[in-house]
């Protein structure tokens, strides 16, 4: 099947459940959009409120408190809120991506160059009576090595899946990092990532897509073979002919299905998950997004396509910018979702 841009977007967005809210748990929308990023702390709270049909952050809070979420370094070399599952198996997958930032990164610096055995068994002490902030890490860890103590805890969040445990990420809470091993936190073991079911997984989310956009979403690497060997997957093309992959029987979108106006935050999933990025937004209204150490502000979507800008101010949405006037009925749900969002904000 030939897709237009159009009816991929629209099939993006059902996928995505941002064409009509759904009653599902936070927990089962996190397992379906396998992870929300959460490089902030606000940002999943807006994707889960875009998405569920209600939303009560507390409850987020105590998934999290409860082990039942969490938040952990894993695609793109971000932090992301996961199921335990997901977080075992997602991160040895992405642990190439995590390497190559270490090998780049000018907060690790010369770091670095501690030889890995010695580091991770160093920092299994640092750690063996539990838990301890970043900076407690970063302090004990430089008893042990000619380096600054910031550069080690840069560098131990990296080399060994270390969750960051509550209360960072609850909602409204504040403190510093803290860190822990996430299989420990957990209770769940590290997993041998089953790479076919992971792509699977995206497609149900995010596809039809190409081995480049599970790249630009996972950060991982080779996958062409991946696909290509998956005899269970259909193929569409999209308008210029690319092969598309895709879950057999997965919906497809109605080009002119309704897609109503959404607040989402600065780097949702839905449009950091494709190598074009154009599957929401065209180039000019992204260069409008970007700004010199990456977005600019939360982002607004109408039409299925991104809008605008808004930020937050003393717990009320402000509309910064919008690329094109809104319609009568565009400016109606823009209302609707800024009560929404502006209870969300007062909870």
């Amino acid at each position: 099947m030939r897709l237009t841009r159009q009816r991929l977007n629209r099939t993006l967005l059902l996928r995505q459940h941002l064409l009509e809210r759904v009653a599902m748990s936070p927990e089962e929308m996190v397992r379906h959009l396998v992870g929300l990023q959460a490089q902030e702390n606000l940002p999943p709270y807006l994707s889960l409120a875009a998405r569920l049909t209600g939303l009560d952050p507390h409850n987020v809070s105590a998934l999290l408190e409860q082990r039942r979420l969490v938040r952990l370094l894993t695609m793109r070399g971000t932090i992301h809120l996961l199921t335990p599952d997901d977080a075992a198996e997602l991160r040895p997958w992405v642990a190439p991506r995590i390497e190559q930032e270490i090998r780049v990164s000018q907060s690790i610096g010369d770091a670095r160059e501690i030889a890995r055995p010695e580091a991770e068994a160093a920092l299994r002490e640092v750690l063996a009576d539990g838990p301890l902030p970043q900076k407690d890490i970063g302090l004990r860890l430089a008893e042990r090595f000619s380096y600054p103590a910031t550069q080690l805890g840069q560098l131990a969040r990296s080399i060994a899946p270390l969750a960051q445990l509550p209360p960072r990420g609850c909602w409204k809470s504040s403190g510093g990092v803290v860190y822990d091993y996430v299989d420990r936190w957990t209770g769940v073991p590290m997993a041998e990532p089953d790479v076919p079911a992971l792509v699977r997984r995206y497609l149900r989310a995010f596809g039809p897509a190409t081995a480049a956009d599970v790249t630009a979403w996972s950060a991982v690497t080779r996958l062409g073979p991946v696909l290509k060997g998956m005899d269970d997957l259909v193929q569409h093309e999209d308008e210029d002919g690319r092969v598309l992959y895709d879950v057999d029987g997965a919906p497809i979108a109605d080009e002119d299905a309704p897609a109503p106006v959404r607040l989402l935050g600065t780097y949702d999933n839905v449009w950091l998950s494709h190598a074009a990025r154009d599957r929401v937004t065209d180039a000019e209204a992204r260069r409008s997004w970007m700004g010199t150490n990456g977005g600019i502000g939360n982002t607004v979507f109408a039409g299925g396509w991104l809008a605008g800008i808004w930020r937050v101010e003393d717990d009320r949405v402000r509309i910064d910018r919008l690329h094109r006037d809104l319609t009568k009925r565009e400016q109606a749900e823009l209302d609707e979702e800024i009560a929404r969002t502006e209870a969300l904000l007062a909870s």
